[in-house]
């Protein structure tokens, strides 16, 4: 396992390699320097989905879910037809199976109203959740306009899910992204569009690092604090590992909120990994906003020397406001870099479904590449909000061995060659020996399931004005009024919670026993 550099500081950018215990730093840039015995990287919800479903079949004692949304009724399997059960279905019989089982799910409380999932339910309860042994709590614990955004589930405290998947709807697809897949629509049948996002699955000692950041922003939002259990195999036995033995980084963002001081080690974590970098650099995510992150890139790409930087965002954004502003303020990022890239060392693609790009593919993935050192994956978009206002959990695999370096070399492979509708041995193939990265995507991009060069055009290279205010990357000094009066409605909701938890309670037959 990696120790932790006294000197506390990463290297800048240039000279040689450095070390990965002088890149990651606990304080700094993570909060644990971690070991996972098994760790596997999930791509699209289909892989997720299948794998999560079997690790919660053999649930015993806890399942510990966090996320910015939820919807109980998609189903985890729809490859599996008309008989795969709902996800609240399922968990409602995996407790009523098992005596000493709890199912916990927190949600982010404005997640109701911004959230694709089905909201009422989240208020009111649904009959899947009537148990005593299940709790859907509502987390109101943040500064006014952030968000909880970390996406884990817990299970067992012996196999953790991180990434940028919610149990929510418009989250399954298959890597293909067949336009016309039939099984890609929500639970009232209506299809949505083709997404592509990744999740990890890890086991062993780094589960208790992210079992704690989980179960603190348990206690936070709920008073109630949940002990640790000693591990035992959870891994689903579908799922062969990437990597076995291979250290690990956790990283979090977390808001100043009530006198707590707030933590921004993966704002901090994305500038130590690109300094670090010396070959290549690839990043998939759902936003490209980030000030910080691109004046760091326009000095590296202002640098003779340097890696290639190869970013895979979506083509528009989603909704009205987020074109005014996130797209508007991608384009204006990118007229930035392109004046900075005098050397032709960065490509900003987007990935299409079809030839005639009449179906959009939504990235949602939060991964970035570093060399073949480092993988990171987590919930931290390269937008402003993941600096230091919303909640995010990344976690970076480093590679110590030759045999861990082929292994990210083959994930970050495999990636791309989803994204050009390619075998992944075209890109290390005889053709593309002795070629840069950039050129040999450029060389297998092509008509259909491809990746497209984002355009450019000319324009102001300033953010977007009201940008501080919608992608602001701190709690508002201005809404001091308004950040009082939440802590005061959500101090006042958990009193009200743990006056209810204290108070005795009747289940009825239906919460006692199993369902008919």
């Amino acid at each position: 396992m990696l120790q932790a550099n006294e000197a506390g500081r990463a290297p800048c950018y240039g000279g040689a390699e450095a070390r990965p215990a002088a890149v990651l730093v606990p304080g700094r840039n993570c909060c644990a320097l971690s070991e996972a015995e098994r760790a596997a990287l999930l791509i699209d919800g289909e892989a997720y989905f299948a794998a999560l479903d079997a690790s919660l079949r053999r649930a015993e004692r806890s399942i510990l879910i966090i996320g910015w949304d939820f919807d109980a009724r998609i189903r985890l399997r729809p490859q599996d037809g008309a008989d795969a059960p709902t996800l609240g279905d399922l968990l409602r019989s995996l407790v009523e199976e098992r005596p000493d089982l709890h199912v916990r799910v927190l949600v982010w409380s404005l997640a109701t109203a911004h959230g694709p999932g089905e909201s009422l339910p989240l208020f009111v309860g649904a009959d899947w959740s009537a148990h005593e042994r299940i709790s859907v709590r509502l987390d109101t614990h943040h500064p006014f306009y952030a968000s909880h955004h970390q996406k884990m589930v817990i299970i067992d405290d012996s196999v953790a899910f991180v990434g940028g998947m919610d149990l929510t709807v418009a989250r399954w697809d298959r890597p293909g992204h067949a336009p016309e897949e039939k099984l890609r629509e929500d639970p009232d049948g209506k299809p949505y569009e083709p997404v592509h996002d990744v999740q990890a699955v890890l086991d062993g000692p780094v589960v208790r690092a992210v079992g704690d950041i989980a179960r603190e922003r348990w206690r936070d939002a709920t008073n109630e604090a949940l002990p640790a259990a000693a591990p035992v195999d959870r891994w689903p036995d579908s799922v062969e590992p990437d990597l076995s033995n291979v250290s690990v980084a956790v990283s979090r963002t977390r808001p100043r909120y009530n006198g707590r001081a707030g933590v921004e080690e993966v704002a901090q974590l994305t500038d130590d990994l690109l300094r670090a970098a010396r070959r290549t650099v690839y990043i998939e995510t759902q936003y490209f906003t980030s000030h910080r992150v691109g004046r760091l890139l326009e000095t590296m790409l202002a640098q003779p020397d340097g890696p290639e930087i190869v970013v895979v965002c979506t083509r528009t954004a989603n909704g009205v406001a987020e074109r005014f502003i996130m797209g508007a303020n991608r384009e204006r990022l990118l007229r930035r870099l392109k004046a900075a890239d005098r050397h032709d060392r960065l490509r900003v693609y987007y990935p299409v479904a079809d030839s005639a790009e009449a179906h959009r593919l939504l990235i949602h993935a939060k991964v970035a590449f570093i060399d073949d050192r480092f993988l990171r994956v987590g919930s931290a978009n390269l937008n402003n909000r993941s600096v230091g206002l919303d909640t995010e959990c990344d976690v970076t695999l480093v590679a110590q061995t030759q045999p861990e370096r082929e292994a990210i070399r083959r994930l970050r492979d495999t990636l791309l060659a989803e994204h050009l509708g390619v075998d992944r041995g075209d890109l290390n193939g005889p053709s593309s020996e002795g070629k840069r990265l950039l050129d040999v995507i450029d060389g297998l991009r092509h008509d259909g399931h491809s990746l497209r060069l984002m355009p450019t055009s000319r324009g102001a290279r300033r953010p977007f004005p009201g940008t501080v205010l919608l992608d602001p990357e701190r709690p508002l000094p201005l809404a001091g009024g308004l950040y009082r009066l939440w802590s005061r409605l959500a101090r006042f909701g958990r009193a009200r919670d743990r006056r209810s938890s204290e108070s005795p309670s009747v289940a009825s037959p239906k919460q006692r026993g199993t369902r008919k």
